[in-house]
């Protein structure tokens, strides 16, 4: 499926609520977080779960809690779960949550699932499950270099071409995880060299978030936004809510003749 021009990610693995008190954790909070989210503008959403503890997880009695639970809440928006290893999960066990849970959509790094060039068979075949299943697989992409590895991985068949959907991580690895507008070229030029034409997206870390998106739309690319990555509006403040952050990237793809006015 192509995903919306907008995608929230309202939380991420690693944040919790010391870091902002409406940072949604339990299932009834992700789902009332969507939905505001979703009347805010955002036509997706970018879903972590976590233990009773706060900790990042991929149970699956978790997400198939959280699937049920969004389909009843915001029943228009896309789902997208992360497979974000995090340090705790393998690349086996990130897939073996899919071939389970069979979702409609998944966010997976090249470099988590095929961390080396011994890990090729195996990620094929997951691939190639993934495709024939009709599993929406995201790319996450942290540098140009990703990008050229799966250049190389979808060539040689590893990959099947029609899993096409990537998202260019912005300042992941920056000084202070701050992302500028600028950190996008290197993908872009990149891009240019793969077997197909991707459905490209961009989240942005830190307080350049919100120009950084605002410059993947004039370049026709697709946006994540949300509290996983950025806690600040465009003027510097800590925003109020996801939804406020969403709002703010509506607004801007509105502007820009991306998105239409009203949520």
């Amino acid at each position: 499926m192509a995903l919306p021009l907008i995608m929230v990610a309202p939380n991420g693995a690693r944040r919790t609520k010391a870091d902002h008190p409406a940072l949604p954790m339990t299932v009834e909070e992700i789902a009332r977080t969507a939905l505001a989210c979703h009347r805010a503008g955002a036509g997706a959403i970018h879903a972590h779960v976590r233990d009773p503890d706060g900790t990042h997880s991929l149970d699956v009695g978790l997400y198939a809690a959280l699937l049920e639970r969004l389909a009843e809440t915001a029943p228009g928006m896309a789902v997208q779960i992360s497979t974000e290893a995090v340090g705790i999960y393998s690349a086996p066990e990130q897939m073996a949550l899919v071939r389970t849970l069979r979702p409609r959509a998944i966010s997976a790094a090249i470099r988590e699932l095929v961390p080396t060039d011994a890990d090729e068979a195996v990620a094929g075949e997951f691939y190639a499950w993934a495709a024939a299943e009709a599993i929406d697989v995201q790319h996450i992409l942290y540098d140009a270099g990703d990008v050229e590895r799966l250049t190389r991985l979808m060539e040689r068949g590893i990959v099947p071409v029609s899993l096409s959907s990537v998202i260019y991580v912005l300042g992941r690895y920056a000084v202070n995880q701050e992302s500028g507008p600028d950190d996008l070229t290197p993908f872009l030029a990149a891009a240019e060299r793969l077997p197909v034409r991707p459905d490209w997206m961009v989240c942005a870390f830190g307080r350049g978030e919100t120009v950084c998106l605002e410059a993947a739309l004039r370049a026709g690319g697709k946006v994540r936004v949300g509290f996983e990555n950025s806690l600040w509006n465009a003027d510097g403040r800590v925003a109020a809510s996801n939804e406020a952050r969403v709002a703010e990237i509506h607004r801007r793809a509105v502007a820009l003749g991306r998105a239409e006015p009203g949520a």
